[in-house]
């Protein structure tokens, strides 16, 4: 199965793949998710929701609040 993840490898791994098996892909889903969502997800951690944070910011994009 090819990774059809937006995400960068920098988030780790687990959390890509946890990601993914929620149906979190593209950074336009992130829009509908809360940070703490993201931490209940297994693999995913700090570090991951930080980087994405900054990722989505570029972007000019952000969590739900």
């Amino acid at each position: 199965m090819a990774d059809e993840s937006e995400f960068p490898a920098s988030i780790g791994k687990v959390a890509r793949r946890e990601l993914g098996v929620h149906g979190l892909t593209r950074f336009d889903q992130l829009t509908a998710v809360t940070t703490a969502e993201l931490l209940a997800i297994h693999g995913v951690g700090p570090k991951s929701v930080r980087i994405l944070t900054d990722e989505l910011a570029a972007r000019g994009l952000r969590f739900r609040s």
